[in-house]
Parts: structure tokens; sequence; C-alpha cells
């Protein structure tokens, strides 16, 4: 860990300070998750809606 004290306050990375490394993209897994509702309620309504 790399922490230091500057003037009685402690300084971290933003690494450090999330305590993860980075991982996959926030927006690629809500875009990959909202598309799959998308499709799963298409699905639904072509199924049960349709007239």
């Amino acid at each position: 860990m790399a922490t230091s004290k500057e003037r009685r306050q402690i300084v971290e990375t933003p690494t450090e300070a999330r305590q993860a490394e980075p991982g996959p993209s926030v927006f690629a897994l809500l875009t990959v998750s909202t598309g799959l509702a998308i499709l799963i309620l298409g699905v639904i309504w072509f199924a049960f809606f349709r007239t």
C-alpha cells in the first residue's frame, strides 16, 4: 500500500480508495443488461399480447 500522510490526512490513489482493481466497464454492463431486458420483454409481448 502506498498510502501517505500529508498534514494529518491520509492520501491514497483512486484505486486504493476504491479498494479494488478496475474491472469491466459499468457502461458495458448496463448496456448489456438493458438490451437483454428489452429482448426478454419483446419476446413476452410477442408470445402473449400480439393480436
